[in-house]
């Protein structure tokens, strides 16, 4: 008998208003800007030429909410909430992070930094990766034989693919393959993950691109 196959589309949501460059973090309030609707329509317009999707998941903030529901209408699904899809916590939350007009130029801030490996100035990849891996199974399991869409964060979303693929947390954030609008998707035989695919449905072009691992 062969396996099904399931896979689980985790996808980061669109742009972001913030005018005043803010780390947002978990802070509510913060929409989509104009061009983040754009990328969420796109999006839902990609995904409803792919294989059934049958299950629908976001963050609970609100970029991932309204990056979500253009996906809904077009596939015809309600948006379940699953909190463990959030944000990463941070402790630079709220502010301007860099050296010359930001957090980092007060050395009261240097010490959050001392630990790049944890990280100490957020929340420890590996609570990331645990309830990251546990929002994606239970995707899995209500759309076996099909597929999930899951709208998270950046951090979350490059922190459930390091884990899967078994590299190491420490990395650079300017190098993370995790674009706006992108969509990082894990597929399974059974309960086997047989491939991690990365696309972005909102590619400058308009038409994509995809990269698989």
């Amino acid at each position: 008998m062969t396996a099904e196959t399931t896979t689980v589309h985790v996808m980061r949501h669109g742009e972001v208003h913030n005018p005043t460059g803010v780390l947002y973090g978990r802070l509510p309030g913060f929409h989509l800007s104009e061009a983040g609707h754009g990328m969420a329509a796109t999006a839902a317009q990609w995904f409803g030429s792919h294989r059934p999707i049958t299950h629908l998941v976001a963050s609970p903030l609100q970029r991932a909410q309204e990056t979500a529901a253009p996906i809904a209408e077009t596939l015809g699904l309600e948006i379940a909430t699953d909190d463990r899809l959030i944000e990463a916590g941070n402790q630079f939350e709220g502010q301007t992070f860099g050296v010359g007009d930001g957090a980092l130029k007060h050395p009261a801030n240097w010490w959050r930094l001392r630990n790049p490996f944890r990280p100490s100035w957020g929340e420890p990849y590996r609570e990331i990766a645990e309830r990251m891996l546990g929002a994606v199974h239970t995707a899995r399991d209500a759309a076996r034989g099909s597929a999930a869409v899951c709208v998270s964060h950046q951090l979350p979303i490059w922190v459930l693919r390091l884990t899967v693929e078994g590299r190491s947390y420490v990395h650079d954030p300017r190098r993370r393959q995790c674009g706006l609008a992108s969509v990082t998707s894990l597929t399974w035989s059974g309960d086997e993950l047989v491939r991690v695919d990365y696309a972005e449905p909102a590619g400058p072009a308009g038409t994509g691109t995809v990269g698989g691992a």
